[in-house]
């Protein structure tokens, strides 16, 4: 497994934005498509948005579509969540994952099931509240 890295969490008012990185020190994520997930206390863990290794292609689920954002940087290796407009109901821990995908049909594709994933980065967590 790969080692990822979530950071940009915390504390911020209802209709606020926090923008959520993940990187690694061990691989090149250009090859990999990356989905956000988050996971809410007593909640099970769900995609919140991926996108494709081309970066081509994204998805997002209903409850963040028009308020979130995904892209990469790869001169960075980083890719990232921008979060607009934050509601109590985003509280949660984030996480990142990957997945090796650079194949010809595959660097098109991604994934907002955890278990399409490998990799998992530790969390970061992501509170909204007045």
């Amino acid at each position: 497994q790969l080692q990822l890295v979530e950071s940009g969490g915390g504390l911020v008012q209802p209709r606020g934005s926090l923008r959520l990185s993940c990187t690694s020190s061990e691989i090149t994520l250009d090859y990999y498509a990356i989905g956000w997930f988050r996971q809410a206390p007593g909640k099970e863990r769900e995609g919140v948005s991926c996108i494709s290794s081309s970066g081509g292609s994204t998805s997002y689920a209903a409850t963040v579509k028009g308020r979130f954002t995904i892209s990469r940087d790869n001169a960075k290796n980083t890719v990232y969540l921008q979060m607009n407009y934050l509601k109590p109901e985003d509280t949660a821990v984030y996480y990142c994952a990957a997945i090796f995908a650079r194949g010809p049909k595959s660097q098109t594709m991604c994934f907002m099931r955890p278990d399409e994933y490998d990799s998992w980065g530790q969390g970061t967590r992501v509170t909204i509240s007045s």
